[in-house]
């Protein structure tokens, strides 16, 4: 059965229109056919079209269900790569692995400084309806790594570089206790000396993911399935 993506649903009882687009026109789904439907925000729903309009089609809600949001949040801010392919990529398997929130930080060394959102936050959308993530992440907007070390207010902060300072595995530096994490993923060329001694001293633990040297978005990667592996023990 067909998942589509609502935010509005039970306000609205129509799906927006790049839906009602891919229901009408793409699926050729007519009145009377059933669909299901979630809102991003834990909301689940049967439903049964009852207008079938390639920009607003209307639909009946026939079932519910309210999914509770697991009791602890990943949030993973990553400095995106040259290669564009590589971000989406990455965007893509984040979403389907179980982050909550990611960040695009610019580093000193960051091989991209600007980049445009729009069709990262599509694929987060894509993602969550691809794997049944009946919540949607918050894809954030490009910050400066140093407005974000101002701003972070997670209880467990680590910086995952690959400088030999003193530091432990991600896997036993992560507290379990169902609370809210925050994981800094560094660009191809790491984080500036400064920016791990800005981080610590703004109460960032240093990790480790492992004795191999990754690429950005494996770290990322390894970053979010660490934490969900030590939650599920």
């Amino acid at each position: 059965m067909s998942l589509f993506y609502a935010p509005e649903i039970e306000t609205t009882l129509s799906l927006p229109e790049e839906e009602s687009f891919h229901a009408v026109k793409v699926l050729r789904m007519k009145e009377g056919d059933t669909l299901e439907i979630f809102d991003g925000k834990g909301g689940y729903f049967k439903a049964v079209i009852s207008f079938a309009h390639h920009k607003h089609c209307e639909v009946k809600l026939v079932e519910k269900q309210v999914f509770e949001k697991r009791p602890y949040s990943i949030h993973i801010a990553v400095a995106p790569t040259k290669n564009l392919d590589r971000i989406e990529w990455m965007v893509d398997k984040l979403v389907e692995m179980g982050v909550d929130e990611i960040t695009p930080i610019i580093c000193r060394f960051s091989e991209r400084k600007i980049l445009k959102t729009d069709r990262l936050k599509k694929i987060v959308v894509s993602a969550s309806k691809q794997s049944k993530n009946v919540y949607i992440p918050q894809f954030n907007e490009p910050i400066e790594l140093k407005e974000l070390l101002k701003k972070a207010q997670e209880p467990q902060k680590f910086i995952a570089h690959c400088y030999e300072n003193e530091k432990q595995f991600l896997s036993r530096s992560y507290k379990k206790n169902g609370g809210k994490v925050l994981i800094l993923i560094g660009p191809e060329g790491d984080f500036s000396t400064e920016e791990v001694d800005l981080a610590l001293k703004q109460g960032f633990a240093p990790v480790s993911l492992g004795e191999s040297r990754l690429r950005t978005e494996t770290a990322a990667m390894v970053a979010c399935h660490t934490i969900h592996v030590v939650e599920e023990l």
